[in-house]
């Protein structure tokens, strides 16, 4: 899987989590500053992507994960 689909994926499961529009999701947008995430909706996010990859991301790498690049990277090298 490119990170090209990678970050359609991520996209798709952040519009879905937060309740925003996809086209609105930048590249370097932060989950909380400005997606609005709360810390529940981050754990959801999490969990969200752990489902929509399939992978099991350890809580301390998954901490690390505050924006939308930093998602498609992490899960990017996941899968690699």
């Amino acid at each position: 899987m490119d990170s090209h689909e990678v970050q359609n994926r991520v996209k798709k499961v952040i519009a879905n989590v937060l309740k925003v529009n996809e086209e609105n999701i930048a590249e370097d947008a932060n989950f909380i500053f400005d997606l609005g995430a709360d810390s529940l909706q981050s754990i959801e996010l999490v969990a969200a992507f752990e489902e929509e990859f399939q992978i099991e991301m350890p809580e301390d790498k998954a901490l690390e994960v505050q924006t939308v690049s930093d998602a498609v990277k992490f899960i990017s090298q996941f899968l690699a």
